[in-house]
């Protein structure tokens, strides 16, 4: 007998919580105007809770917001009748568990709306505009049910100084653009994306100011535009640095042809030397190419640099080379130092001696009538 009352116990204790199970679920939750807001606009949420089993008494369900001026005015449905209650003001709104407990059996929902004034921000940044969170006997949150809606309140002035400030570096992409044309740098692909961030920076300007968010997207594409623009140039930069290089190369070229060529000139012991310096300024060039496959740009034009500066070293060694050998006499410097004003004596005095001996002869052709 005593075991079949514990039994009943248990079971009517089972029961009990059972029925103070709670499990709300927020549904139809709107907020007009969609999008983002402008601070002193009127705002309307709209929401439904639906609750699947009894309420707990002793919980309730709480509403916040961050809305200026607000009001909230909810009814309470029972098995489809409706039970308005009266409108309440301040940012957070209550409904207890013992407004919301009933049988099982009953179908119970409550429909809220709530209207306010988008508030004033110092920055643009996302307010709530309504948060629902149920609260258990012991006042602690069940977290797994907490819904939040929020939405961007904008900074008028913000919006003017971003678009500003965009304006501001197209203005700079601009005068670089002009600085590589003026070097006689290919700056197309600058242009084309000159072009689009422009565009991209007017769309930004003709949206209305609720349509920020669509704006910022508009003024992060035209900072990637003028981002990839930069680049672009940056490459081009590149690419007419190698292309400069590589005109001393190939003028060396056309010389090294020219020794190797003739049988006279294919063994002349300065063009191991000639060649030499062409390798290292190919080296050079090849360098820069692949740090321009790479993206190193800056590097690319050093090595470009330094490939221009040895393949010109080449080049004037080469077409010295060439023109005296060209000119079909080629006196050998001798190794005293390699002092040309020594050669010009030893040139000046056999010019001396073979006058005097010149002289002598003809002054015997004289004496001999």
């Amino acid at each position: 007998m005593k075991g079949l009352v514990k039994l009943t116990v248990l079971i009517a204790l089972f029961i009990l919580c059972i029925q103070t199970v709670s499990a709300i679920s927020v549904s139809s939750l709107t907020v007009d105007p969609s999008g983002s807001l402008t601070p002193g606009i009127p705002v309307t949420v709209s929401l439904k809770i639906e609750n699947s089993g009894v309420f707990p008494s002793e919980g309730e369900i709480q509403f916040f917001t961050d809305l200026d001026k607000p009001t909230w005015t909810y009814t309470i449905i029972v098995n489809g009748i409706e039970n308005l209650r009266p409108v309440m003001g301040g940012r957070t709104l209550s409904i207890s568990g013992f407004e919301l407990a009933y049988k099982t059996s009953d179908d119970v929902s409550v429909r809220l709306t709530l209207e306010g004034i988008a508030p004033t921000v110092n920055q643009s940044t996302n307010e709530t505009m309504v948060r629902v969170t149920e609260f258990d006997a012991n006042g602690k949150a069940v977290d797994s049910t907490q819904v939040e809606k929020t939405a961007l309140v904008i900074n008028t002035g913000e919006v003017t100084s971003t678009i500003a400030s965009h304006d501001a570096d197209l203005q700079v992409f601009r005068t670089h653009i002009d600085e590589k044309a003026a070097l006689g740098i290919d700056t197309s692909a600058g242009e084309a994306k000159y072009t689009e961030a422009q565009q991209h920076i007017d769309s930004a300007r003709s949206r209305p100011s609720t349509d920020y968010a669509a704006a910022l997207s508009d003024l992060a594409a035209a900072t990637a535009s003028i981002a990839d623009g930069e680049t672009a140039l940056d490459k081009a930069w590149a690419e007419n640095e190698v292309a400069t290089a590589q005109v001393p190369i190939s003028n060396v070229d056309a010389i090294i042809a020219w020794f190797k060529g003739n049988a006279s000139t294919a063994n002349d012991n300065q063009l191991p030397t000639i060649i030499t310096m062409r390798e290292v300024a190919v080296s050079y060039l090849s360098t820069a190419n692949d740090d321009i496959a790479n993206g190193d740009y800056a590097q690319a034009r050093q090595k470009a640099q330094d490939a221009f500066s040895k393949g010109n070293e080449s080049y004037n060694e080469a077409l010295s080379r060439q023109t005296q050998l060209s000119s079909g006499f080629s006196l050998p410097i001798p190794k005293i130092g390699g002092n040309i004003f020594i050669v010009v004596g030893i040139v000046v005095v056999i010019l001396v001696i073979v006058g005097v001996i010149y002289y002598r002869k003809r002054s015997q052709w004289d004496e001999l009538g």
